[in-house]
């Protein structure tokens, strides 16, 4: 542990937007990682690559378990319920997606995870949260907003008795942009996951998955995942 570097705690699901928001902050904070288990179906995946992020990071890595998060609403990610799946020409639909995310939401996710981080952040002294809430997804996941950024910032102001405050990277940028941050930065993008089945081999044809495919493409890197479709 370097002493000179201030703490943060990393919010890492193990997908594109967590992985470069960490790395971006590698070199800055000593970064202590959570990754949540919350019963999705790609539990497994999430916490193998989160895991394999953090050791190529060389930063400390913690896996929180939620069981009870399952059992809330019918999410598609953590039920039986199909998830959907998507065309590359429906993704800028908003009418398609937001009906798909309704499908996918896990009751207050976001609010619970950003909740727990906080109190490992007074608990360790960090001074930051690390989260990869971004532009693309909050057009349909308001918990991936500015808005609902500065709105969780005021609220750490009134409630923590320290100065602990969110910083979110590419909250300002689309998924092609933040794939090229991280090959900028060199975050470990081939060691990240974003599929929501959560097979060795990413579907191909899952929102998120379609997501990531369009923004390697868009912003002409290479794509090392392996898809399924």
């Amino acid at each position: 542990m370097n002493k000179s570097k201030m703490k943060a705690i990393a919010v890492l699901s193990g997908g594109l937007d967590s992985t470069v928001a960490t790395a971006y902050f590698k070199d800055e904070y000593d970064l202590h990682a959570l990754t949540f288990n919350y019963g999705q179906r790609s539990a497994r995946m999430e916490i193998k690559s989160a895991k394999a992020i953090g050791e190529k990071l060389n930063i400390e890595h913690t896996v929180i378990e939620l069981p009870w998060l399952k059992n809330l609403g019918k999410s598609a990610l953590t039920s039986n319920n199909k998830v959907p799946e998507l065309r590359f020409n429906q993704l800028d639909d908003k009418s398609v997606c937001d009906e798909t995310a309704r499908k996918v939401w896990v009751p207050g996710r976001n609010i619970v995870f950003t909740a727990i981080a906080t109190s490992f952040a007074e608990a360790s002294g960090a001074e930051k949260i690390i989260v990869g809430w971004d532009k693309e997804e909050a057009t349909t996941f308001p918990d991936n907003s500015k808005d609902f950024l500065n709105a969780f910032n005021n609220v750490l102001d009134i409630g923590t008795l320290d100065n602990i405050k969110i910083e979110a990277p590419v909250i300002e940028m689309d998924k092609n942009d933040i794939v090229k941050l991280g090959v900028k930065i060199d975050a470990p993008l081939d060691l990240s996951y974003s599929c929501y089945m959560g097979e060795e081999a990413h579907c191909g044809v899952c929102e998120s998955c379609m997501r990531r495919r369009r923004a390697f493409i868009d912003a002409n890197m290479e794509d090392k995942t392996i898809y399924r479709k």
